[in-house]
């Protein structure tokens, strides 16, 4: 993850009055409007808006994570390190976990 890239997203948010933890409630809305607008762009299968989704998506849970005193990379880091000991197989396109 490109540390000044979440940087700048962060102060962008801090900017806009953002980053209090109070609005976390709502930041979580915005994360799952910007999930659904991909689930959209998924099932219409249109490039440009799966792309701008995606970002959205992740400006969205930095600035959730920020709001809750997380660093974005931390807990990538600490999810990764759960998923890369998990096994199972790949079944109709879902990993299924063992």
């Amino acid at each position: 993850m490109n540390k000044e890239l979440v940087n700048n997203v962060i102060e962008w948010g801090r900017e806009r009055n953002l980053l209090s933890p109070e609005n976390a409630p709502k930041q979580m809305l915005k994360v799952i409007e910007e999930i659904g607008e991909l689930g959209g762009a998924i099932a219409k299968n249109n490039q440009a808006d799966i792309k701008d989704a995606i970002g959205d998506s992740l400006v969205t849970i930095i600035l959730l994570s920020a709001q809750l005193g997380y660093d974005t990379e931390d807990c990538l880091n600490e999810a990764y390190n759960v998923i890369s000991k998990r096994t199972g197989k790949t079944v109709n396109g879902v990993f299924v976990k063992d």
